[in-house]
C-alpha cells in the first residue's frame, strides 16, 4: 500500500523516522491505517502505520472487538519519502502472515489517515465515511474491493 498526502507537509507533525517497532495508539498523531477484512465476515485486522516506523495490528472479531497482535511475523516493511508538498509511506503487509486464505480470498479494504497539524489538532481522511463522524472500524467504510490474483 502506498499513502499519498499532497500539501503544505510543514505544516503537519510528523514523527521522525526511527527504528521499526510495535507501537501503541499510534492514530494519535499522523498515521496512515488499513483494515482488511474477507468479503462477508464481520471480523477484521486494523494495520497502523506511523512515520516513525512504528506499527501495530489488531485482529478484531467484529466491530470494534479485539485486541492488539504482538507478533513480528506480522512486522510491515515501511518506507517514507517526503518533501515540502508530498509526503508517501509504502506500508507492505503479507497477507499470508493473517492466514493462509487472505491471499486467495476477495477482500473489503478501508484505507485512512490520522493527520496532525502543527497546532495538535487531527483530521481524520479516508476513502469513504459512511457517517456524519469519521469511524474507520464502520465497515460500509471498507470502500476498496480486492479480488486475488488469478493465475
Amino acid at each position: 500500500m502506498t499513502f499519498r498526502l499532497d500539501g503544505d507537509i510543514p505544516r503537519i507533525r510528523i514523527p521522525s523516522p526511527g527504528v521499526s517497532r510495535i507501537g501503541t495508539e499510534l492514530w494519535r498523531h499522523t498515521c496512515f491505517e488499513a483494515f482488511i477484512a474477507l468479503e462477508g465476515q464481520p471480523s477484521y485486522y486494523e494495520f497502523n502505520f506511523a512515520p516513525s516506523g512504528e506499527w501495530c495490528v489488531y485482529a478484531l472479531s467484529s466491530y470494534r472487538n479485539g485486541a492488539p497482535v504482538p507478533d513480528e511475523a506480522m512486522r510491515p516493511h515501511i518506507a517514507l519519502r517526503s518533501n515540502h508538498s508530498r509526503l508517501e509511506l509504502d506500508a507492505i503487509v503479507r497477507l499470508d502472515a493473517l492466514s493462509a486464505i487472505h491471499p486467495r480470498a476477495v477482500l473489503r479494504i478501508g484505507l485512512s489517515a490520522v493527520i496532525e497539524a502543527n497546532d495538535g489538532t487531527l483530521s481524520y481522511w479516508a476513502l469513504r465515511h459512511p457517517a456524519d463522524k469519521p469511524d474507520f472500524h464502520n465497515a460500509d467504510g471498507f470502500a476498496l474491493i480486492v479480488e486475488p490474483a488469478t493465475e
